[in-house]
Parts: C-alpha cells; structure tokens; sequence
C-alpha cells in the first residue's frame, strides 16, 4: 500500500486537474535556447520581434519542458508514476513570449487496466497550457502508466 497522492485507481475519467502556474523569463527563454534550440527568434528579442512570433519566444522544446515540470510537480513526483510509453501528439498552438504567465491543466480521458500486467494501469490525459489571456499555447495527449495502490 502506498501513501502516494495519486495512484491508479485515484483518476476519474473526465476529470480536470490544475498543475500549477508558470511565469516565463528572458533570460530561461535564452538560456534553453542557447543549449538546445538556438534559432535567433529563441535567442534575441529582436529577432523574434521580426519573425512572425512577435517577440522573443521560448521554444516549442521548452515548452513542453515547462509543462512537464509543471505536470512533475502537480501529479507525477506525488504518484506512482511509471512513465510512459509515448505521446499521441504535441501541438505549439501559439507562442509564448517573455513575461506570459501560463497555467497547465490536464484532462483524464480514459483509464483501463494493463492486460499484461495485473498491477499496472494506463490512464490517457490531454493537457493543455494557458498563456495569461486564456489563449491556448500548449495541447498534449499522452497515455501514463500507474502502479494500482494496493500494489505501489
């Protein structure tokens, strides 16, 4: 028996969780850039303005980063998360700039038992990411595999 807040059994379809708030900086927006994805829209806020993102812009890659600390810290790290095996899509809806504030939130959209492993449940989520205007910049649909309480 675990005393992990989420296991299996603790995600109901259709139901809606709020993983937390993000305010993006300049400076992480440059410094991921600058390791991973150092196209001139990611690593100077004049080129950004020129491009057809508008301004200095964080990276579809940092992106998804952002979320999943945001989705470590709300569900997986307080769970008995063992990870998964992909995701069905990612989608970079609009960009997030310098300074927006995003909130993330995911969705169950079904849940079933493992018919390999009696212990282990698979629970498909479609997340989602908020800039401060309420304009979606982020979509995500992926399966987790969760350990079932009684055997975490």
């Amino acid at each position: 028996m675990t005393d992990k807040k989420w296991a299996f059994e603790d995600f109901t379809e259709g139901g809606t969780l709020v993983l937390g708030t993000k305010v993006v900086t300049a400076a992480e927006i440059v410094e991921f850039a600058s390791e991973f994805d150092p196209q001139p829209m990611h690593l100077n806020e004049e080129a950004g303005k020129a491009s057809i993102l508008g301004g200095l812009a964080a990276s579809g890659w940092h992106t998804c980063s952002m979320f999943m600390r945001l989705l470590c810290d709300g569900i997986l790290l307080h769970s008995t998360s063992q990870g998964a095996p992909g995701i069905e899509y990612v989608k970079w809806k609009r960009p997030v700039l310098a300074g927006d504030t995003l909130t993330a939130r995911v969705t169950v959209l079904s849940k079933r038992m493992s018919s390999k492993r009696p212990n282990l449940g698979l629970v498909m989520m479609r997340a989602e990411m908020t800039n401060q205007n309420d304009e979606q910049v982020f979509e995500l649909q992926n399966t987790g595999m969760f350990l079932t309480r009684a055997s975490a």
